[in-house]
């Protein structure tokens, strides 16, 4: 696709997508881990101590879905989750050393991509 050419913005997502998935997804298999998970991962890594509603509108995870990745994401020592200090009503979350770690490794693979689909 030539940069003069503009397309459709939904095709262009898609594509965006594609190339993502293509490079994250081996990384992600390595934990039995999907792309829902990676953009988790993402938002508690850019906005720790965010509540689990507001990483599910972030993530753009359904909140039904987004309690049981978050368990899986703890169960393999990604994010750490408490109860927030300043109520004690709500759980937030925060990536571990290990998910930091993580984090890191799919983003440098996700600016791999990004440049040039963008384009």
């Amino acid at each position: 696709m030539s940069q003069q050419r503009q397309g459709s913005l939904a095709v262009r997502v898609r594509q965006v997508e594609a190339g993502l998935r293509r490079v994250l997804q081996p990384i992600l298999d390595e934990q039995g881990l999907a792309m829902d998970h990676w953009r988790i991962i993402a938002v508690i890594g850019d906005e720790p101590g965010l509540t689990m509603s507001e990483i599910a509108t972030a993530a753009v995870v359904p909140a039904a879905s987004l309690t049981r990745h978050v368990d899986r994401l703890v169960a393999q020592g990604i994010v750490v989750r408490r109860i927030d200090p300043d109520d004690r009503r709500r759980a937030v979350a925060a990536l571990s050393p290990h998910g930091a770690a993580y984090a890191d490794r799919l983003r440098a693979a996700e600016r791999s991509v990004a440049p040039g689909a963008l384009g």
